[in-house]
């Protein structure tokens, strides 16, 4: 007894319920059926005598089921065993080409009887196969074919049947998993399209405007701040590897710990406001771009949809609020991972962390300003996941001075609901996507807080609020004594 591996039969579209039918018909001779209890029957689960080895597996036969699936290369071409033409696969227990299969069946079918006008030992090819059908046929039987292995009508339409109602099962199911895949509703995309062009008018990464700004002046002493700028610099070049390569965390790879404690050593001496006081260098430059940013912002808003919709006051709350947030988040998208920078075209317009200082601005401000940077960075975010965390920063119920929280906030869920959707849709694997940059969002509140007591100090200076614009001097809420 031995195992008859069948499992090439698959391929011939009548082969399987052929052999159903071979077997059962010879179950009245003795033949040994597996006991299988509570489990799938295979092929190489029926057990035969050594007479059907012996039909089957004839060394004439020029190829069978007995090739283990390891030794069949599917790789080499087929060769039909009647005529040498190319073969489609196993049919009726050999391989042969669809031309063969498609005789032998109508010849078994028609219970067909030829006659060899030659000797009857014709060489059978592709060329001459129509030539001699009495030998076709007799090489058909030579090489294992078998008239058992043919389907009836009946059986024929059975398996057509079952083959159709497969397919329309399987496309059923495609439907159904087509309708749970997360989409865009049309409301929903043209939201990220309409915030998609609102931040093309109002973003020009050509950044042709700066040179209209008061030139930037980087010589003069230099203070202490920008002392300390410089050496957070130097560690950022030192860790822009990691940055750039770990796939740790940020904050783990940036050492801030030795960089507050080199701020917290080096101290301040009693004439360093002074010293720093009057050499503010690159203040009226970053105050026309911080005034020019404004604007922009100020533009974009008005593109959110609904927006505009709001009281004048609301619109005017929500802007003070929150400006300079969405500025932070707008330079992202210019800074530079590899030296901490913020590139803006030329390089007079390149702007190092020790340019920030010489506007006034400290490393109580400056180390989770680069953080904040860096981290989102880090996000890769997509443009239309930019614009919409842009426009969820602004439209925040919770502002102070607002007064319709309610329709605010409903604006707010209905941006929200978009980037989650959007989100589902191209990061199906992101789950905690949404999270980060929602936390985003909360660092830039405390960044903005530091940001307002910094610019308010230097309002409070004359000196220094002279070089401040009218519009940087009212969003940021300040007043000259």
């Amino acid at each position: 007894m031995i195992n008859v591996d069948l499992h090439c039969l698959v391929n011939d579209s009548e082969g399987c319920m052929g052999v159903l039918w071979a077997f059962t018909s010879q179950m009245e001779k003795g033949w040994i059926w597996p006991t299988l209890e509570d489990q799938e029957l295979s092929w190489s689960d029926y057990q035969v005598p050594s007479l059907w080895s012996k039909i089957v597996m004839e060394p004439t036969v020029v190829s069978t089921s007995t090739l283990a699936n390891d030794e069949f290369d599917r790789n080499v071409p087929r060769i039909c065993g009647v005529c040498g033409d190319k073969a489609t696969g196993f049919h009726f227990n050999a391989m042969t080409c669809e031309g063969c299969k498609g005789f032998f069946r109508r010849s078994m079918k028609r219970k067909a009887s030829f006659t060899c006008p030659f000797n009857g030992s014709c060489t059978i090819t592709k060329d001459n196969r129509r030539h001699c059908q009495a030998c076709r046929l007799k090489r058909c039987v030579d090489i294992g074919m078998m008239k058992e292995f043919i389907l009836t009508d009946e059986e024929v339409q059975r398996k057509k049947d079952l083959i159709q109602r497969r397919k329309d099962e399987e496309a059923q199911r495609e439907a159904e998993r087509e309708a749970r895949r997360p989409k865009l509703t049309d409301e929903q995309s043209q939201t990220i399209a309409t915030l998609v062009e609102a931040h093309h008018k109002t973003y020009d990464d050509s950044y042709s405007d700066f040179c209209r700004f008061r030139p930037p002046v980087r010589d003069g002493p230099v203070t202490r701040s920008a002392s300390r700028a410089a050496s957070l610099h130097s560690l950022s070049d030192a860790s822009s590897d990691s940055f750039s390569h770990s796939p740790e965390s940020v904050d783990t790879k940036m050492n801030f710990n030795n960089l507050l404690l080199m701020y917290h050593e080096q101290g301040s001496s009693p004439d360093s406001s002074e010293e720093e006081g009057s050499s503010l260098s690159m203040l009226p430059h970053l105050a026309d771009l911080v005034s020019y940013s404004i604007q922009k912002v100020i533009g974009f808003a008005k593109m959110i949809p609904g927006f505009r919709e709001l009281t004048a006051e609301d619109q005017i709350a929500l802007l003070k609020s929150s400006a300079i947030e969405v500025i932070m988040l707008r330079s992202n998208q210019s800074f530079n991972l590899e030296d901490m920078s913020w590139s803006c075209g030329a390089p007079d317009f390149k702007y190092q962390i020790s340019d920030v200082t010489k506007a006034g601005h400290t490393l109580d401000l400056l180390e989770p300003l680069v953080k904040f940077q860096v981290g989102l960075k880090k996000l890769n975010l997509q443009e239309e996941e930019h614009v919409l965390l842009m426009a969820i920063c602004l439209l925040s119920p919770d502002r102070p001075g607002v007064q319709d929280h309610a329709r605010i906030e409903a604006l707010q869920d209905r941006l929200s609901e978009t980037l989650q959707a959007y989100i589902q849709l191209h990061h199906p694997g992101g789950r905690l996507r949404y999270a980060k940059m929602i936390q985003k969002l909360a660092d830039l509140r405390s960044l903005n807080e530091e940001h307002s007591k910094q610019y308010r100090l230097l309002s409070f200076q004359p000196e220094h609020s002279m070089q401040l614009t009218p519009l940087v001097l009212e969003v940021f809420g300040s007043e000259v004594s």
